[in-house]
């Protein structure tokens, strides 16, 4: 379990792609300190397992699966990436709850740079969307961001410049490709609108409670 307050950005040292999967070598700097084997860190959102740690760089098996669902099968040597340490209980809760299990890809479609803000927005698949609101939660290449609108398969939201400096969001341009995690909890919402009745509670009684 994640935040998506992202802790460093990271160089990737080296992705091998191979049967069934792929390696991955990432510079991670002073978080390799007192860093373990076995340990996950979300990598652009996606959960991995460290498996080895030398000096400032830590491996990486990343599976088919991941590849399939994540952009992480397309980057390339020096890339930056958001890095992320697993939540430990009694952290402070900046974002919101981040599992590291990546829903899909999204795209950058329009970037505006306004004083204080830049506005960018994403085109994902309408499935995606369903489960969005307006002012809920988003995580996008781990990081926890806030939505600012939505229409169809389309979704904005606002960056501070802290968080276009502090990611690679700020690095990112018109076309590029990112990983999307939906909040987990408009994916309960909408499993549980799919029944008409769910341990008694109605589509009526949900919506009384807000949902």
């Amino acid at each position: 379990m994640f935040t998506g307050i992202i802790e460093n950005l990271a160089v990737i040292k080296k992705l091998s792609l191979k049967a069934g999967g792929a390696e991955l070598l990432l510079d991670i700097g002073d978080l390799a300190e007192n860093l373990k084997l076995g340990e996950s860190i979300a990598v652009n959102g996606a959960c991995l397992t460290v498996k080895e740690v030398k000096g400032t760089v830590a491996g990486f098996d990343v599976s088919s699966e991941t590849l399939t669902k994540t952009t992480l099968g397309k980057l390339r040597n020096a890339e930056k990436v958001n890095i992320e340490r697993a939540l430990r209980v009694g952290d402070r809760l900046g974002g919101h709850f981040v599992t590291g299990h990546v829903d899909g890809i999204g795209n950058i479609k329009e970037k505006k740079q306004h004083e204080n803000q830049c506005t960018m927005t994403f085109s994902v698949e309408k499935r995606f969307t369903d489960m969005m609101i307006e002012k809920g939660s988003v995580a996008i290449d781990g990081i926890s961001l806030t939505i600012v609108d939505i229409v169809g398969g389309v979704f904005s939201v606002a960056l501070i410049p802290y968080t276009l400096t502090s990611t690679t969001l700020g690095l990112k341009k018109i076309g590029d490709q990112v990983n999307i995690e939906i909040d987990m909890l408009g994916k309960w919402v909408k499993k549980i609108l799919k029944k008409e009745d769910v341990g008694g509670m109605t589509r009526e009684q949900l919506t009384e409670q807000g949902f």
